[in-house]
């Protein structure tokens, strides 16, 4: 049996498969997230391993009704949550609140980052203030006492791995949402983090995602009940998706659709494309990268729609969009509630809804919620395909790929067929279980390990409505943001924007 760990923004979620890749066991805790001031997005990382303890008992106590013994579990893999900044003294205590991936303070750090030389040919990236070491410009430049006791730099599931074995590891698709790391290379650029005053001594050692980093110490394994198997080095959480669906090969491509989305492409070779803000990365196999776009909410859209208009949840919300259907001339929506990655790099972007009327429902709210996010995941297809690498048909997975009429919906937007695999909705976990199993057995192969989970459905995009998106309402859409982008400033930066 195989653990796999998976920090995420909402929840921590722990699942164990069996050597055949079968999931026998699942279990999630919840997290939260403080946002103290505008564009601010923190967690406490002592949250992080009190829901991962209970994820995992859970998950065990699970596989023990299931008559399946803790001690089974041969390996544990990680994933998490990227770009967070998780600042250690040397006594390894925490010294704030870690800097999470949809923190927006540092758009100033950002422009500072780009002036180093070279900085796009290392990074494969834009800086943007989600990634994190500008996280660490902005704390040395606001709070150079905390900055000046930085022992470590740790990504967020990587302290999960210290409090579990005792070693600082990361691994290769993680540590290249940095911005620190020589993306091509593999390596951590000299360069970059001096830029951001640390070298690598503040830094973990990097591994490939299917290497062991180390054992569970006793204290833990005791305390689960389980032996002190190998710990896997993982993957960051898109990259570990794609693994537990088998998106792991030249060509193949995935949508996840969770707090945020993502468009993610494998690539045999170091691609990049930072003019149009989509992320190069390393995957989490040896030799294998992969570039993506990213929205910053998707899923997370429906949460504040469903707030907004007084859905009990999510699925009702979904229920009623699909009853009313959507109309032509419906609202739009921007889905930037907290700014921007692919392709616009926009912090302080903000989301809004155009073109109300008086005969506007709240069921017309939510078709142009989900509309809005399928426009936003299309800008972000069309720039990864720009830079040539072109997917006949994509994965789709995560907590939005439940609903068959958002999922559809998203097929006719993006003009390609979306396919949903069994797994799909266990997500990252599933990848880092896979992991798991390729560090505990290093004989296993690739094409055993992480196979395509077999298919559940397929949505076909309708042609006519395929042409309808691109041609009418996705212009629309881009003229929205240009035109509102200069007001998400000025109000950003305080201007007084009232009539003269």
């Amino acid at each position: 049996m195989f653990l796999g760990i998976d920090l995420g923004t909402s929840s921590v979620k722990a699942v164990l498969i069996d050597e055949e890749g079968d999931v026998r066991a699942t279990a999630s805790s919840p997290l939260d997230v403080s946002h103290p001031r505008p564009r601010w997005s923190e967690q406490d990382p002592a949250s992080w391993w009190a829901a991962t303890e209970a994820a995992v008992g859970e998950a065990l106590r699970a596989a023990e009704r299931a008559g399946i013994g803790r001690r089974r579990v041969s390996g544990i893999g990680l994933s998490g949550q990227m770009h967070g900044a998780t600042l250690l003294d040397s006594a390894d205590r925490v010294l704030r609140p870690a800097i999470l991936w949809n923190d927006g303070r540092s758009d100033i750090e950002c422009a500072e980052l780009e002036r180093v030389p070279h900085f796009r040919d290392i990074t494969g990236n834009l800086a943007m203030p989600g990634f994190t070491a500008p996280k660490l410009a902005w704390v040395r430049k606001h709070e150079s006492g905390v900055f000046d006791r930085v022992a470590k730099v740790l990504l967020p599931k990587d302290y999960l791995r210290l409090l579990m074995t005792g070693d600082y590891v990361t691994d290769a698709s993680d540590a290249a949402g940095t911005l620190w790391l020589d993306v091509a290379r593999r390596q951590w650029s000299d360069e970059m983090l001096a830029a951001t005053g640390l070298t690598r001594a503040n830094m973990p050692e990097v591994r490939e995602g299917s290497q062991a980093s180390g054992r569970l110490r006793r204290d833990v394994a005791e305390r689960w009940g389980i032996d002190a198997v190998p710990v896997a080095a993982g993957g960051g959480d898109n990259a570990a998706g794609a693994v537990g669906v088998g998106i792991v090969r030249h060509g193949q491509a995935m949508l996840s659709l969770g707090t945020s989305g993502v468009y993610f492409a494998v690539s045999d070779g170091f691609r990049s494309r930072p003019e149009q803000a989509v992320h190069s990365f390393c995957h989490a196999l040896p030799d294998t990268w992969h570039l993506m776009s990213v929205m910053l909410n998707a899923a997370s859209c429906l949460d504040f729609t469903a707030r907004l208009t007084g859905y009990a949840d999510v699925p009702s919300l979904l229920a009623d969009g699909e009853s009313a259907g959507l109309r032509e001339d419906g609202p739009m929506f921007l889905p930037y509630l907290t700014g921007e990655r692919t392709p616009h790099n926009d912090a302080h972007a903000r989301g809004s809804f155009t073109g109300l009327g008086p005969d506007t429902e709240r069921t017309d709210l939510v078709n142009a919620t989900l509309e809005g996010v399928g426009l936003g995941l299309l800008d972000g297809l069309l720039a990864v395909e720009s830079t040539g690498l072109v997917a006949d048909e994509i994965t789709v997975i995560g907590g939005g790929s439940r609903s068959a009429y958002w999922t559809q919906m998203l097929a006719d937007i993006l003009g390609k067929p979306l396919v949903l695999r069994r797994g799909g909705e266990v997500g990252p976990a599933l990848g880092a279980a896979r992991l798991a199993h390729l560090a505990a057995e290093p004989g296993a192969t690739l094409d055993q390990v992480c196979p395509m989970p077999g298919r559940l459905a397929v949505r076909e995009p309708d042609a006519a409505r395929h042409a309808y998106f691109r041609e009418t309402r996705h212009p629309l859409f881009r003229r929205l943001y240009k035109q509102l982008k200069p007001i998400f400033s000025d109000v950003a930066n305080g201007a007084d924007i009232r009539p003269s």
